[in-house]
């Protein structure tokens, strides 16, 4: 088993280190992390409470990792942070787990980029393939889907759902759900239209687009009410797989309504 420490790191003991880590200087690791293979963590990085860093992830210095919660409530319950394999962690980024308030666990998925100073708060659970540009940030309790990517400065609220292939806009609010394929953007985020260039970057056809804009056109049209006009594009386009992933997250209503498009002046 071959690991790369620096002299300098501090490593409690309980730690459990895999194969091939490289843990630069002044890092600290405690006594309730587990490291994958091949993890590497640059310099001056914190990782603690229980959490666990999947293989192949690598974090820059000054990102704190696993540390407590930044919630009033959290009482100091053994809750968890589990990071997936591949991510790229860069500087000053935070990361906290879960609390007794939601599911004591905090989650992050494979492949992801989290730039310099974003956070990932309590109780939020990451897709894979996410990007959060410097200092996007998340409350706790968010939800985010697969291949989505959260512009610089932006803020999402507690409890808030962002489907996959949604892309938000830098320095925007969001205060609302966001449909998947959604683009959003403004100071209190609106609904702006479909991730066009995300579809197309991610391989979906000129039909499969077609048709989700048309399924769009439709669902935030001015006929009827949204339930309404959501149950006609449920039966209109109930073959169609990737229409049918909005109508389903549509459904599945939580906290808060769906972001919108602005309304249109008379």
């Amino acid at each position: 088993m071959s690991r790369n420490i620096h002299p300098t790191a501090i490593i409690e003991g309980g730690a459990q280190v895999g194969d091939n880590v490289s843990i630069g200087p002044y890092c600290i690791v405690g006594s309730q992390v587990t490291l994958g293979d091949s993890v590497t963590l640059k310099a001056h990085v914190v990782v603690d409470g229980r959490t666990t860093i999947g293989e192949g992830t690598i974090i820059y210095p000054f990102a704190a990792i696993g540390t407590a919660p930044q919630d009033l409530k959290y009482a100091g319950e053994e809750s968890s942070l589990v990071i997936g394999k591949n991510n790229v962690i860069r500087e000053h980024v935070t990361m906290n787990p879960g609390t007794e308030a939601g599911d004591m666990e905090t989650r992050v998925g494979d492949h992801g980029l989290f730039m310099v100073a974003s956070h990932v708060a309590h109780d939020c659970v990451i897709g894979d393939h996410v990007i959060m540009a410097n200092n996007a940030t998340l409350a706790g309790h968010v939800h985010v889907g697969d291949h989505v990517v959260i512009g610089g400065l932006a803020a999402v609220h507690q409890f808030i759902r962002i489907g996959d292939h949604a892309i938000i806009g830098g320095m925007s609010g969001v205060e609302n759900d966001v449909i998947p394929y959604g683009r959003v953007k403004g100071e209190r985020a609106h609904l702006a239209g479909l991730n066009l260039i995300g579809l197309e970057r991610r391989g979906f056809s000129r039909d499969e687009v077609k048709a989700l804009q048309r399924a769009f056109n439709q669902l935030f049209g001015d006929e009827g009410t949204l339930d309404q006009r959501l149950e006609s594009v449920a039966d209109d386009f109930a073959q169609d797989g990737a229409v049918m992933k909005i109508v389903t997250f549509a459904k599945e209503k939580t906290r808060f309504p769906l972001c919108q498009p602005l309304k249109k002046s008379s």
